[in-house]
């Protein structure tokens, strides 16, 4: 994309800028499980098309840092060495870890920046023909005015399994509005880039409508969609794990 120089110069220059944390009354942690659908990630499906298992736990201080760590049952890099026709490892989760900190420029302006490392314990995809460890590390910024949010992610390691990826880029726009009595629409449009592989790149796209059930418990359906590769991103039996699909989900956060 022509956007990568201009993009890691905005994020210099807001960090530049004198801020303030976006301050909590006391440190926080929370936890959360659910269940989707498909677990969907940047349009692709990482669970074969099928259900999957979710849960996670977050902490943030009020000086605006924050950690988390973040699960969910996975297929495709079983799906990978199947098809290739060698043992890539049955790698069952997803572990995110990540960090970053959050702060205000002005009012209704504030920024978010971090670090997330995509976890496949014992995954041994590297021994597909072409591919990489897939163990993914990225750096990230975001900016928010209002109800919208850009965020840049870019990768200091391979990316997901492609091999002499390091460099690879997502630009993410999308925007959070309240509908009220507990609903909320969040319309998406991402660009994934994947470095020396232009075959893998796509757009994917997505709106989401969400209801706060309260007490914790909350609900979601997604409607999902990628310009992806119709050969390069599918299931051992030959489904496109980009298609167009609706996705529901349940959330109870503790």
């Amino acid at each position: 994309m022509k956007i990568t120089l201009a993009a890691l110069t905005a994020l210099v220059a807001v960090t530049s800028f004198p801020v303030v944390a976006l301050a909590e009354d006391a440190p926080s942690t929370t936890f959360n499980i659910g269940a989707v659908t498909d677990y969907r990630y940047r349009g692709i499906s990482q669970s074969g098309l099928k259900p999957a298992l979710q849960g996670g736990a977050d902490y943030s201080n009020p000086n605006g840092i924050y950690l988390g760590v973040w699960a969910s049952t996975i297929k495709w890099i079983k799906d990978g060495g199947k098809m290739a026709k060698v043992d890539s490892g049955s790698t069952p989760l997803e572990i995110d870890l990540y960090g970053g900190y959050k702060g205000e420029i002005a009012k209704d302006f504030s920024y978010d920046v971090g670090g997330l490392y995509y976890l496949y314990a014992n995954n041994r995809y590297g021994r597909i023909p072409g591919a990489a460890n897939a163990d993914t590390f990225e750096l990230y910024g975001a900016l928010t005015y209002g109800v919208v949010t850009a965020k840049y992610s870019r990768a200091l390691t391979n990316t997901f399994g492609f091999a002499n990826s390091k460099g690879s880029s997502y630009l993410d726009l999308s925007a959070t509005l309240d509908l009220g009595n507990g609903f909320s629409l969040v319309p998406h449009v991402g660009r994934q880039e994947i470095n020396r592989t232009s075959a893998a790149n796509y757009t994917d796209y997505s709106l989401t409508l969400g209801k706060d059930l309260g007490n914790g418990f909350s609900l979601s359906a997604a409607a999902v969609g990628t310009d992806a590769s119709k050969t390069g991103y599918v299931t051992p039996d030959n489904k496109f794990t980009g298609k167009s699909a609706l996705v529901l989900g349940a959330k109870y956060s503790f």
